[in-house]
């Protein structure tokens, strides 16, 4: 298969990378696949995959608030600031009481400091790499938003907490700062992405599974009209599907329904989604294949 544009919800398993967690969609739906929001390897739950030209849509997705279901040990920090890394500090571990009045502290805009471990760039090179060649560098802070970070459970050792974050939050970073708030150290055990924007974990298929992933292309349609911040267009006219260039005829006046909405998904008549425009550029960017259409 192949140019087929498309939308899909899929749970990453635990043990392996978000780009590897990609090969079966690669090999089943379309060779040219992205996805909006890196999970660790440690980690699972939902991501948002997109295929074909629907990659040319990632910023819609990948500035989008997330959700999680955290589990952080208490008592000691590793170096990644997860299960997989080196023990790097221990500290007796905090009440529950305690733990709970520092989690208050953290809700709204705050200033983090990312992962030493993780995919952010230092001058032309992974900050993970550099890490493991054993250059530390100093991570810059930068404002993230956490909109609710709620206790779920406590057993002495590890808490189970739920947390509401925007885009380019770090849970291991904020497990570390939680602890450190209470003067202890403190590491991630496990993480689940439960929610990315209006898109829940239990409306995904397993990454592996190919005959889901092709029954799940046909939502594309329908996942595109909950997308916070794009235009819901609907034409009877077939002819701005087939326009060479990608540009859409001057004669149609495609109007925002939002004064900042910079993309548009329009629909047919009979609620098919048939592509999504650029409106500021005044062009087709994704089209969908004609495979897609029921």
């Amino acid at each position: 298969m192949g140019n087929n544009a498309s939308i899909l919800l899929v749970n990453k398993p635990s043990g392996i990378t978000s780009f590897s967690s990609l090969n079966t969609i690669k090999r089943t739906v379309d060779p040219k696949v992205g996805h909006a929001g890196t999970l660790d390897k440690f980690a699972q739950g939902l991501m948002v995959a997109l295929t074909g030209s629907m990659t040319k849509l990632n910023v819609l997705f990948s500035t989008m608030d997330k959700r999680y279901r955290a589990t952080i040990c208490f008592g000691s920090e590793t170096d990644t600031l997860d299960p997989e890394g080196e023990i790097v500090a221990t500290s007796p571990i905090p009440s529950y009481d305690e733990i709970q009045q520092a989690m208050k502290t953290f809700i709204g805009e705050i200033e983090q400091q990312p992962p030493q471990y993780s995919a952010l760039h230092i001058d032309g090179k992974r900050a993970s790499a550099l890490a493991r060649e054993g250059k530390m560098v100093e991570m810059a802070s930068r404002p993230v938003t956490i909109y609710s970070f709620e206790p779920v459970s406590f057993d002495g050792c590890n808490l189970v907490a739920d947390v509401h974050v925007s885009k380019g939050t770090y849970i291991r970073s904020l497990a570390r700062d939680l602890a450190l708030a209470c003067n202890s150290r403190a590491h991630l055990v496990d993480l689940v992405r439960t929610q990315i924007g209006p898109f829940l974990l239990e409306e995904a298929v397993c990454s592996d599974d190919r005959k889901a992933l092709v029954e799940s292309m046909g939502n594309t349609d329908s996942l595109m009209k909950r997308v916070p911040s794009l235009s819901v267009l609907e034409i009877e006219d077939s002819d701005l599907f087939s326009v060479g260039n990608g540009r859409y005829p001057d004669r149609y006046s495609v109007v925002r329904q939002n004064a900042d909405d910079t993309y548009a998904a329009v629909y047919s008549k009979d609620g098919i989604l048939r592509c999504v425009v650029n409106l500021d550029e005044q062009r087709i960017i994704a089209q969908i294949h004609p495979s897609m259409q029921r």
